[in-house]
C-alpha cells in the first residue's frame, strides 16, 4: 500500500506538469554560470504551467427551470453554488448532503425557455394569479399528490403545444421586467460566488432545443463576468423570442460578442436522445440540406460535446461499433427526449460521437471544414441544484430519484412502447480542463482549445500528446507534459504531415483518482477516412495492468472483479495505479485523414444501486432485474487529429 502512495504522488508530479510549447530543458555549461540567460537549470522556471486538470461540471439545474420546479426541486442558486463549492445543504427531500470533494469549477444552466415560471406556479405569485390558466394550475398544484403531479404534466404539454396564455408567456419570456431580473440574479450569483484562484463560477443557460420530442439541447457558457453577460438575456427556443433552429443560437452568439466584446461556447448533449438529429450529414432537421455555412458554423461555436451524463453515455454504440467490447456502457437507445417516439438503428450513427467524429472527416473533405471536430466533455444534468455525481454519494436526476430504497425500482419515463427505470440513470460526470489557472478565462481557454477529457465521474488524470519522436525515453523522464508540448501536440491538437517520418507516435499517461479504483488498461481509439471515402474505426490496447498478454485475435483477457456487491466494496489489488506508454500507430496511412482518442478503464467498482441496496438493507435478490451492480468506469479525452 505504501508503495501505492509513492507511485502516485511521484505519478502527480508527471501528469501536473502541463507547460507551454515555448521553452526547453536542455541544459548547457552556460545554464548554471551566474547571471546566465536562456534556459534554467530548473525544469520549473519560465513556464506557464497547466499544473493539473480542474474538474467540475457545466450542467446544473436549479428551480429556475421549468421541469426542475415541477419535479420538485426547492433548490436555488446559493444552495447550488454552495454545495459546488463543497458546503453541506438540505435537499429538497430533507436530506443532508454534501459533496465528498469540492468541484473546482462549475456552471449552472438553467432552461432559458420560461426561466422561472414553475416555481412561481408552485408559490402562487401574483403574476401567476392574474391568469385563469396560471391560477388553476398553482391551485392544483398547492393540493398536492396526484392532483399536483397531474398539473404539471397539463403545463408541460400546455407549454410544448405552444397553447399557453400570451400573458404568461409574455411575462415569462425574455424582454419581460420578470424575466430580465430572474436573468440578472443568476449573473449576480454567479459573479458572487466566482473566487478567481480558488473555485469558478461560469455564466450559462441552456438553450433547450426540442421539435417532436428530439433532444437538440445546447448549453451556452460565457468566457465573461456580469458586466458584459448582463447587457443580453438568454435566447430560447419559443418563437417569436427564440427558435428551435442551432443556426439561429449561432447568430445569437455572434450578437453577443459583437455587442459585448465578450467570448460564448456551445456544448451540445444527449445526441442519443435526438433520434437521429445530432449530428447532421445529409439535411438539417430543418429539411436544409447540410451546406458549407452549417459546418463552418457548428464548428466555429460547438467546440466541445457533452459525451456521458445521467441520462446514458454516448461515446459508442454496440450496433455502430460491433469489434467493440466495451461499447456498451448505459446505452439509452429506447427512444426519443420525451420517449414519445421508438429508436430505430438508421438513426445511430447521427447520435453518437464517435460516428459523428468519422463522420466529420467525410464533411472535411467536401466542405473543407470538419464540424465535428469534438472536444469530449462531461456534466451530470442534474436537476437537484446538486452536482453530485460519486456513486456513494449520487442524488439522482430529480427529487423523485433522491436516495431512498424504492428509487432504484422507480420509474424513470414512459412513453406509448418505452419504459425507462430510474436504475437505467449513470452517476455522471465531469469534465476535466488543462487550464494554467482556476479563472473563468483560463478554464474558457481550455475548453476552446478542447484541452479537456470526460469522466463518468471519476477524478483520474490523463495526459495526451501526439507527435513524430516520442520515445520510451521520454516517459522514463517524468517530465511527460513538458516533453509532450515540446515535440507534440496535447488533445484537441492537430498534427501535421512531416516530409520523412513514417508514423505519428501518442504519448498518453493515466493516472488513478487518489481515493479511487485501480486502472484497468488505457485504450486508444482510431477513426480515419479511407482513399475511397469510407470511414473506418479500430481500438487498440496500448498498456495494460498486470502480465495479461492478448489472446491469438488480439483480445486481452478481463482484469478481474473484487466487488463485494452485498458489501458495497471492492479492494485495489488488481488493477494499476498508474498505466504510461508511448505508441505508434501500426496502420498509419500518411494519405488518409484521421483522429485518435484515449479511452481509460478503472478496474470493476459498485454502482450506486449497490451502494443503495447496503445503506437500505435491500437484499441483492429484491434488486430489480436488469439493474446494474458492477461497472467499470472511465474517462474520454478530446481527440488529436491528423490531416494529410
Amino acid at each position: 500500500m505504501k508503495l501505492n502512495y509513492l507511485v502516485l504522488g511521484i505519478s502527480l508530479c508527471l501528469l501536473s506538469s502541463g507547460v507551454s510549447a515555448q521553452v526547453g530543458i536542455t541544459l548547457t555549461d552556460e545554464s548554471i554560470k551566474p547571471g546566465y540567460s536562456g534556459k534554467s537549470y530548473s525544469p520549473y522556471a519560465q513556464r506557464d504551467f497547466s499544473s493539473r486538470p480542474l474538474f467540475g461540471d457545466q450542467h446544473v439545474h436549479t428551480v429556475y427551470s421549468m421541469d426542475a420546479a415541477l419535479f420538485g426541486n426547492t433548490l436555488g442558486l446559493d444552495e447550488s453554488w454552495r454545495f459546488a463549492r463543497g458546503e453541506e445543504v438540505t435537499s429538497s427531500t430533507g436530506i443532508p448532503v454534501k459533496l465528498g470533494r469540492p468541484l473546482d469549477w462549475m456552471a449552472i444552466a438553467d432552461h432559458s425557455d420560461q426561466m422561472g415560471f414553475a416555481g412561481d406556479i408552485i408559490k402562487g405569485s401574483p403574476e401567476v394569479m392574474k391568469s385563469e390558466q396560471g391560477k388553476k394550475w398553482a391551485t392544483a398544484m398547492s393540493k398536492g399528490g396526484q392532483t399536483s403531479v397531474d398539473a404539471g404534466i397539463d403545463l408541460v404539454y400546455t407549454f410544448a403545444r405552444g397553447e399557453m396564455d400570451p400573458y404568461l408567456t409574455e411575462t415569462y419570456s425574455p424582454g419581460s421586467t420578470k424575466y430580465n431580473t430572474i436573468w440578472q440574479r443568476m449573473v449576480k450569483a454567479a459573479d458572487h460566488y466566482n473566487e478567481p484562484g480558488h473555485f469558478t463560477a461560469l455564466i450559462g443557460y441552456e438553450w433547450t432545443s426540442l421539435t417532436d420530442g428530439r433532444n437538440l439541447h445546447r448549453n451556452v457558457i460565457f468566457r465573461d463576468g456580469g458586466d458584459k453577460a448582463s447587457q443580453v438575456v438568454p435566447f430560447t427556443m419559443m418563437e417569436p423570442y427564440g427558435s428551435p433552429d442551432p443556426l439561429k443560437l449561432y447568430e445569437w452568439m455572434e450578437s453577443y460578442e459583437r455587442k459585448t466584446g465578450g467570448s460564448a461556447l456551445a456544448i451540445a448533449h444527449n445526441g442519443n436522445l435526438s433520434n437521429g438529429i445530432m449530428f447532421p450529414v445529409g439535411k438539417q432537421f430543418t429539411g436544409r440540406k447540410l451546406d458549407k455555412f452549417y459546418v463552418e458554423s457548428r464548428a466555429k461555436w460547438e467546440p466541445l460535446y457533452e459525451v456521458t451524463q445521467i441520462k446514458g453515455d454516448g461515446e459508442a454504440h454496440p450496433f455502430l461499433s460491433s469489434d467493440d467490447e466495451f461499447a456498451d456502457f448505459y446505452t439509452w437507445d429506447k427512444g426519443n427526449l420525451d420517449a414519445s417516439v421508438n429508436k430505430t438503428n438508421d438513426m445511430l450513427e447521427y447520435e453518437y460521437a464517435r460516428e459523428a467524429m468519422k463522420n466529420g472527416l467525410v464533411l472535411e473533405k467536401k466542405f473543407g471544414t470538419n464540424p465535428y471536430k469534438l472536444g469530449l466533455a462531461a456534466g451530470t444534468d442534474a436537476h437537484t441544484s446538486l452536482a453530485s455525481i460519486e456513486e456513494e454519494n449520487f442524488f439522482g436526476k430529480h427529487p423523485g430519484s433522491e436516495p431512498s430504497a424504492e428509487r432504484m425500482s422507480g420509474l424513470f419515463q414512459e412513453g406509448d412502447n418505452i419504459q425507462i427505470m430510474d436504475y437505467e440513470m449513470q452517476a455522471a460526470g465531469l469534465t476535466a480542463v488543462w487550464a494554467t489557472e482556476n479563472t473563468r478565462e483560463s478554464i474558457y481557454d481550455a475548453m476552446q482549445r478542447k484541452e479537456v477529457y470526460a469522466t463518468t465521474g471519476t477524478r483520474m488524470a490523463i495526459r495526451f500528446f501526439g507527435g513524430w519522436d516520442f520515445t520510451q525515453d521520454d516517459i522514463n523522464s517524468r517530465h511527460l507534459a513538458f516533453v509532450g508540448y515540446e515535440k507534440g501536440v496535447p488533445m484537441g491538437g492537430d498534427l501535421k504531415p512531416v516530409k520523412g517520418k513514417e508514423a505519428p507516435s501518442f504519448m498518453v499517461a493515466a493516472l488513478r483518482d487518489p481515493i479511487g479504483a485501480n486502472l484497468d488498461r488505457v485504450q486508444i481509439v482510431k477513426g480515419w477516412l479511407d482513399k475511397k471515402g469510407k470511414t473506418h474505426e479500430k481500438v487498440y490496447d496500448v498498456v495494460w495492468s498486470g502480465d495479461r498478454k492478448p489472446d491469438s485475435k488480439g483480445k486481452l483477457p478481463a482484469v478481474g472483479n473484487t466487488v463485494n456487491v452485498k458489501a458495497a466494496n471492492w479492494t485495489n489489488t488488481i488493477g494499476a495505479p498508474e498505466l504510461l506508454t508511448v505508441w505508434t500507430d501500426p496502420d498509419f496511412d500518411a494519405k488518409e485523414s484521421a483522429f485518435y482518442y484515449v479511452r481509460v478503464l478503472e478496474i470493476p467498482t459498485p454502482t450506486w444501486i449497490a451502494y443503495d441496496a447496503f445503506r437500505f438493507g435491500v437484499e441483492l435478490s429484491e434488486i430489480p432485474k436488469g439493474a446494474k451492480t458492477v461497472e467499470q468506469e472511465r474517462g474520454y479525452t478530446t481527440p488529436i487529429w491528423y490531416t494529410p
